[in-house]
């Protein structure tokens, strides 16, 4: 008994220390957040004053009005929309595909050791940016769609762990499958991927928020400001005076404003998809993983 209770108490403790320090980790990614929320619904005096925290002051929201406004800004939103839906879907489509071979035993695939290590060289040297530069220019691709989602369409650090997912399923499944007359495409699609939910939805979540958060790119291959993803709309705010661009009538407007609360609120606007989408992706990385696929 002395010593069950020594190991309950022990217990206890630990899930205190686990919770607080899970609270505080909590608290550090979602803080910010309500500070940028709070800053846009706050009044400019109040927001560049610095008295602005986790509540609105002076309730207010004009900023919010400013950007469902703009046309630039939805011009953007559309085409970080077009490049995540795409980016996502040849980026998935990739890694499954290279997956799946390279998930079969050297005896079934002879030189998947030459794959492996050609794609494991790419984890760890890189052309860098002036030769993927060039890559990109003389193929055709800038100013376009496709330079957004073309070179990164092949994640490596990915692969590996769809890879080593698919090893993990039962090797009887797929027998079996061949046994009943199935070819790799249909084991690839009809039992492999229906099963690998968990690492499907994980991946893609890293890749969704991969192609929302990215602005470098279109910095370095829109020359037309319109075709900026929303990343590199709200980065060229912060580096310019945008009153320059903007007409008697929006001066007017954005004088009543401040740059501080309408870039506030865009940066709130532009994180809301990506916080719609984890709810329906989280579900599955506590996903069981082949519970009674096998019996017998």
């Amino acid at each position: 008994m002395k010593k069950y209770y020594i190991y309950g108490s022990s217990y206890r403790i630990f899930t205190v220390f686990n919770y607080i320090i899970l609270f505080l980790a909590a608290a550090v990614c979602i803080l910010p957040l309500v500070n940028v929320f709070s800053i846009s619904l706050s009044s400019p005096s109040r927001a560049v004053s610095g008295e602005v925290w986790l509540w609105p002051k002076d309730f207010t929201t004009e900023a919010y009005k400013w950007v469902l406004r703009s046309s630039d800004f939805w011009k953007a939103m559309i085409v970080s929309v077009k490049r995540v839906v795409l980016g996502t879907s040849i980026s998935m489509i990739i890694t499954i595909l290279c997956a799946y071979p390279l998930s079969k035993k050297k005896e079934i695939f002879r030189v998947r050791t030459l794959y492996v290590w050609i794609f494991f060289i790419t984890m760890l040297f890189s052309g860098g940016l002036v030769p993927t530069f060039l890559i990109v220019y003389y193929t055709g691709l800038i100013d376009t769609i496709w330079a957004l989602v073309i070179p990164g369409a092949v994640n490596t650090w990915n692969i590996i762990l769809m890879l080593n997912f698919f090893r993990r399923l039962p090797e009887e499944l797929e027998e079996a499958a061949f046994l009943d007359g199935a070819g790799h495409w249909q084991i690839l699609f009809r039992i492999f991927v229906p099963l690998s939910k968990p690492a499907i939805a994980t991946i893609a979540l890293f890749t969704i928020v991969n192609h929302w958060n990215a602005w470098f790119d279109g910095m370095l291959y829109m020359r037309k400001s319109f075709n900026y993803p929303l990343q590199t709309y709200l980065q060229s705010l912060l580096t310019i005076d945008i009153s320059r661009y903007l007409t008697a009538e929006q001066q007017n407007i954005v004088a009543k404003l401040s740059p501080k609360t309408i870039r506030s609120a865009q940066v709130f606007i532009a994180a809301v998809p990506v916080l719609c989408v984890y709810p329906f992706l989280q579900k599955y990385f506590t996903s069981g993983l082949v519970l009674g696929s096998v019996k017998g």
